[in-house]
């Protein structure tokens, strides 16, 4: 069911050297490969990347957390080094969802943890909402878990996701990939996020390039920039958020998305789905940094993750806290 694990050369953070294992689940469009943390025995975190990145993005702050645990990051189908989905197939949550769920039962994980940052925190929201009994704890990095969309909007964001599949597919025999050097490749992700460091970019572009004759290609299935066109609302991310059984710790940057989504029309749902987590007694937390805080400054979260997954209590703590009902 499950490909052996494949050893690597150690990998190290900052000072910090730990024995990473590669991960390589079988799907029936080819596999769904990852990166591996801890003792083979030791009580299960899977890990779940952003949008347009990679299981890299969790380097630095693994290396952080508890040692008595066995952490498993995705990448998710499209990204890193994990098969593109087959063609005319579109990306959606559902589907990240489905391969989650591929990936442990290969694992045979019956209960477990998930750290998910950004769109991998909405995917990691789902997943516990749809297989509560599974789900022991949830950590969401700067994500709401869900994502809600006006309702007067789904038509329009639903057929300008169709349509765009269908201009790709009429022009994607006439496009060639662009091929870049490795500096090149760096400045063109930085460009494209403004939350990395140059540092964070280079981690990220271990899994996130291939060679080419010429230079290196991003590995990433171009249709995951299509517009995603399976929405929810609000009423629907709510209803979804209370099947959750697991613990919940939002841990949001201070200059991530609530800055971004401060003055935009998103903020009114943000501000219900986190009155929806605390309502039920989950923490909600504020941290110093920006978007990709967990990659560029690990020491900022590190602690509360540690804390939270040991105890799945937050200890109280006016300085963390300070600003989290903003």
């Amino acid at each position: 069911m499950i490909q052996a694990l494949k050893s690597v050369r150690l990998m190290s953070s900052s000072s910090v050297k730990q024995a990473v294992s590669e991960l390589s689940v079988p799907v029936p469009w080819g596999e769904i490969r990852g990166k591996v943390w801890g003792p083979e025995h030791g009580s299960p975190v899977l890990c779940l990347h952003g949008w347009a990145d990679n299981c890299g993005t969790f380097n630095t702050l693994l290396p952080l957390l508890p040692k008595d645990r066995r952490y498993v990051a995705m990448d998710l189908a499209g990204h890193g080094c994990s098969s593109h989905r087959p063609p005319g197939v579109l990306y959606s949550f559902p589907s990240y969802v489905l391969d989650v769920r591929r990936v442990v039962e290969a694992l045979r994980w019956t209960r477990f943890s998930i750290i998910g940052h950004s769109m991998g925190g909405n995917v990691g929201g789902m997943f516990s909402a749809l297989y509560p009994e599974m789900v022991e704890s949830l950590v969401l990095l700067d994500s709401y878990g869900f994502f809600p969309t006006e309702t007067k909007e789904m038509s329009r964001v639903l057929r300008q996701g169709l349509d765009e599949m269908i201009e790709y597919e009429k022009t994607m025999e006439d496009k060639k990939t662009r091929v870049y050097t490795y500096e090149k490749a760096v400045e063109r992700l930085m460009v494209g996020n403004k939350s990395l460091t140059e540092e964070s970019a280079k981690i990220l572009l271990e899994r996130g390039l291939t060679q080419a004759e010429e230079g290196v290609m991003f590995s990433r299935d171009f249709r995951i920039n299509l517009k995603n066109v399976v929405r929810i609302s609000l009423d629907q991310s709510l209803e979804l958020l209370s099947k959750i059984q697991a613990s919940v710790l939002v841990v949001l940057a201070e200059d991530g998305f609530e800055k971004m989504f401060s003055d935009s029309k998103q903020s009114k749902f943000t501000s219900a789905l986190l009155q929806a987590y605390r309502d039920r007694n989950h923490a909600v937390v504020t941290v110093p940094g920006d978007h990709h805080v967990h990659l560029n400054n690990p020491e900022n979260v590190a602690p509360l993750l540690s804390d939270f997954l040991q105890t799945k209590v937050l200890p109280h703590s006016s300085q963390l806290t300070d600003g989290a009902d903003g």
